[in-house]
């Protein structure tokens, strides 16, 4: 820290000073709110980075937190715009984004009960939303539009019955199933993988989606040591993480990969080259002909 204030901010500090001064009284009520009025005091105020350490880390968490936030507005919209462009599911698994979005709503449901601070969960229910978009559009372009009417119905009363009645599913049940969220979140990356794996291909797969996630969880890893006391939440992120770089491995592995073709079975491949015209000649047969020839025999 003492090199980052020697080198950098007292370098700068008569840039910084007129700016941090003339910023409007609302924007300062929102990093009070944010960080704190002595961390506002000491980094804003005073521009001193080694007057609280914890000051430096917790402002450095809170801007990662609303990034990933913000980030997550749009982080599946590229997946979604290779959906409807190409009207092809195909690379891209249902049921990974069916448990993802199962994880996503417990998770939301968990931090807002707890009243964990927003900048550590909220990209949650963001993607949520566009993971149930994605789910939508797999099963529609797969012909199961009763699965994707069924699909949107499920998540609607689950947001219901998580979020807005509590007597439906208490505390204690919610943290059981946020025990299970981190092991659903998990799994729900194997099926995308085992899929990719199978096809040979990434198909309709956003590269964009993949590496922000890999930086998303990367970055929440940092924010979550920072900001929640709750291992639950720390060890589902870190199991999450390591299965997004596993998928953006196999997006570097994959890219530009064809789709594994399907190999044509060997009895009709036999029959279709026993019954061409260069077969039966080799044989001395003729071909039988397809369908009915004219005569040139009178009928009496």
């Amino acid at each position: 820290m003492d090199k980052l204030q020697t080198l950098v901010v007292e370098p700068l500090q008569p840039i910084l000073k007129p700016i941090s001064d003339a910023l409007p009284e609302p924007v300062h009520d929102a990093i009070i709110s944010l960080i704190g009025a002595p961390c506002h005091s000491a980094l804003l105020l005073d521009l001193d980075v080694n007057k609280d350490p914890k000051c430096t880390s917790l402002a450095i968490s809170k801007a990662l937190g609303l990034a990933i936030v913000g980030a997550s507005a749009i982080v599946k919209v590229p997946q979604i715009l290779k959906l409807v462009n190409s009207r092809s599911s195909a690379g891209v698994s249902f049921m990974s984004y069916a448990m993802e979005t199962a994880s996503l709503l417990i998770t939301l449901s968990y931090n807002v009960r707890q009243q964990f601070p927003f900048s550590t969960y909220g990209e949650s229910a963001l993607i949520a939303v566009q993971d149930v978009v994605i789910g939508v559009l797999v099963l529609s372009f797969a012909g199961k539009p009763a699965g994707a009417a069924a699909f949107v119905a499920v998540v609607a009363a689950s947001i219901y019955a998580l979020l807005f009645d509590a007597t439906l599913v208490d505390a204690h049940t919610l943290s059981l199933l946020q025990a299970g969220a981190g092991v659903l979140g998990v799994a729900s990356k194997l099926p995308q993988i085992f899929t990719i794996y199978q096809e040979g291909t990434t198909g309709q797969l956003s590269a964009f989606a993949v590496f922000n996630y890999l930086l998303g969880t990367l970055s929440r890893i940092f924010t979550t040591l920072q900001e929640v006391d709750d291992n639950l939440i720390l060890y589902s992120i870190v199991a999450a993480f390591v299965l997004n770089a596993v998928l953006a491995i196999q997006m570097v592995y994959y890219w530009n990969s064809p789709a594994k073709k399907t190999a044509i079975p060997a009895k009709h491949n036999k029959k279709a080259v026993a019954n061409s015209p260069a077969a039966a000649q080799a044989s001395g047969v003729s071909p039988k002909p397809a369908g009915k020839t004219p005569t040139t025999r009178r009928r009496g």
